[in-house]
């Protein structure tokens, strides 16, 4: 099989890395505004993204803020147990993040790290 052919068979980075975003918000039920605040794209991107319509782009702030979303679904369900507990957590007040839902805080860029961090932290105790 000639090699292009070889690479055209495997989904790109961007490809990857968007659906992958897709498919943590529509498991933590977060729509196409507050995706678009969180990965610091706009609201009608973010709803392309959910189309399948919009990817995201290597070596810019929206590849690396969706990585950290997809990072944080990733800990929290391999914490929790599963979607359903993961998005009772992401939904509940909590005293680490200032008595905040993470959902809310994670809407900023120090906020969404912060909750990795926490999530990794707690991940290494289990």
């Amino acid at each position: 099989m000639p090699r292009v052919a070889t690479l055209a068979a495997h989904p790109s980075r961007s490809r990857v890395l968007t659906e992958a975003v897709a498919e943590t918000a529509r498991r933590l039920e977060i729509g196409p505004s507050d995706l678009g605040t969180i990965i610091g794209i706009s609201q009608p991107s973010a709803s392309k993204l959910f189309r399948g319509q919009f990817a995201l782009k290597e070596r810019t702030k929206e590849w690396e803020l969706a990585a950290y979303l997809v990072r944080l679904y990733r800990s929290l369900v391999s914490t929790v147990g599963n979607d359903a507990l993961a998005l009772t957590w992401l939904k509940s007040r909590n005293r680490a993040f200032g008595d905040q839902a993470p959902s809310e805080i994670i809407k900023r860029v120090d906020g969404l790290v912060h909750a990795c961090e926490y999530l990794d932290a707690h991940r290494a105790h289990v």
